[in-house]
Parts: C-alpha cells; structure tokens; sequence
C-alpha cells in the first residue's frame, strides 16, 4: 500500500472505474491493484493505492468508523439528549 501524490487523470486510462461519489472514485488498475482516489477540484488529485486483500480489511475499518459516526450523530439526536 502506497500513497500517490498529485495523480495525472491520463494515468487511468484502461483502469477501471468501480465506484465513485462527487470527491472519491476507486479503480481496478489491474493485477490485484486499486487505486482510492481522491478528485477534488481545488487540489491535485491524490490516491491510495492497495491490494485487493487491502480493500478488504480497509474496507472493514471503514464499517467501523462508520459505525462510530453513526452513534455519535445518533446520540446528537436523541430524543432525550435534546432535552
């Protein structure tokens, strides 16, 4: 796993596009690569790029920190913490 500063969109060609929102795209790069791209307009694009064995257990991270967001704003929320 690395981190790749300031990547050229020319760089994609033949890569894959998996999945992608307004600021972040993840990329089939071939031979069990990815890459986690971040694409904000104001900044050069920046990327991680991993295994798909990374994927995975970056994925699970990813649902616990999740998780954690989700208590937190729902605790915010809470009927009882509004009182």
């Amino acid at each position: 796993m690395d981190f790749l500063e300031d990547v050229d969109e020319s760089a994609l060609e033949g890569a894959e596009l998996l999945a992608e929102s307004d600021q972040f795209a993840i990329y089939a790069v071939g031979e069990d690569t990815y890459l986690l791209l971040q694409r904000h307009e104001g900044t050069p694009w920046t990327a991680l790029r991993m295994s798909g064995d990374g994927v995975f257990r970056i994925g699970g991270l990813v649902v616990d920190a999740m998780r954690h967001v989700y208590r937190d704003v729902a605790a915010q929320l809470s009927p009882i913490r509004r009182r």
